[in-house]
């Protein structure tokens, strides 16, 4: 189970630089667009212009940003900790589907297994935490029964 852990954490950083790669090309190519554009004699729209470009810098900001902290979070998890308890960084199995506590990543893939990487902020993450094998809990409809923590 370690080594599935492992691969999990391993996914997860991947799409996590990948995000931060892509926030940071998205703004390069932002700015450099702001910088480009020149003051045309159409006041009103040079304005709008800049505005809408400024506005897509502050969101790639805010992507990378978040990205940052993401990578933080799983940063912090220390993959080798076992705990009775579903904690940050627990790979979970229940009967409705496996999680890795972590970082929203979606879903990941390791051998057959497919692994839903969620935050522990997220609705189920939430309902999860602290659960322990055998504990169960309704989600969106679904009685889930976690089997195992790892």
């Amino acid at each position: 189970m370690q080594l599935i852990k492992n691969q999990l954490y391993q996914q997860s950083l991947t799409f996590i630089e990948q995000r931060i790669q892509t926030a940071e090309t998205a703004l390069q190519q932002a700015r450099e667009a702001s910088n480009d554009d020149t003051k045309s004699s159409a006041g009103d729209k040079y304005e709008t212009s800049r505005e809408m470009m400024q506005q897509d810098i502050d969101r790639n900001k805010r992507l990378l940003i978040d990205a940052q902290d993401n990578l933080r979070v799983l940063q912090s998890i220390d993959s080798s900790a076992k705990s009775e308890n579903v904690i940050h960084g627990s790979y979970v199995i229940t009967n409705q589907g496996s999680f890795y506590i972590s970082v929203s990543a979606g879903q990941l893939h390791v051998g057959e297994k497919t692994i839903f990487a969620i935050s522990p902020a997220s609705p189920i993450g939430k309902l999860l935490l602290e659960k322990k094998k055998g504990n169960g809990f309704e989600f969106n409809g679904k009685k889930y029964q976690i089997e195992s923590i790892e």
